[in-house]
């Protein structure tokens, strides 16, 4: 967790932005009681570029944040958890800098929030909303994953993060 200490700041400004990015475009989703949106961006970029700690970091406190401001309180500790726990697995390898093994553990990282989601919503209202939270969650984490690959691209092409 010494990346944690060392980069707090940073962290915080990561959180923060990741957390209006997703304020800034939201999809809601009647049938769940949720809402898509682009919190990936935020926790994919900042776990590949900073590791798995970091990206729990952003994806757990973004991910309560947006629940907290945008009034589903009910959905605070599922997503600070899920979230946190997506970050975590995104950056688990996040030293690599080969395509084929960021874009492994991206995948990991969506199936554990997709599946997180559909056990919190179905515990929420039941198995039909679990179901149906799927097909949002995918394309949302699919979009996260392809918006955050280009960014990490160029990120790791200027060298700002030491």
């Amino acid at each position: 967790m010494k990346i944690v200490k060392d980069k707090f700041a940073l962290l915080a400004m990561l959180t923060a932005l990741t957390t209006v990015l997703a304020l800034t475009f939201i999809f809601p989703v009647p049938m769940t009681k949720g809402y898509v949106n682009l919190l990936e961006v935020g926790i994919y970029t900042t776990a590949m570029l900073l590791g798995g700690p970091a990206g729990m970091i952003v994806g757990g406190i973004s991910g309560g944040m947006l629940d907290l401001l945008l009034g589903y309180p009910q959905w605070i500790i599922f997503s600070v958890i899920i979230h946190g726990g997506q970050g975590y697995l995104a950056g688990k390898w996040s030293g690599s800098k080969d395509t084929k093994t960021r874009i492994l553990f991206l995948v990991v990282a969506s199936i554990f929030m997709v599946v997180g989601y559909f056990f919190a919503t179905s515990f929420l209202y039941g198995n039909v909303a679990g179901v149906a939270s799927i097909i949002g969650n995918i394309i949302q984490n699919a979009f996260g994953m392809v918006v955050s690959m280009l960014l990490v691209k160029v990120l790791d092409r200027m060298d700002l993060i030491k």
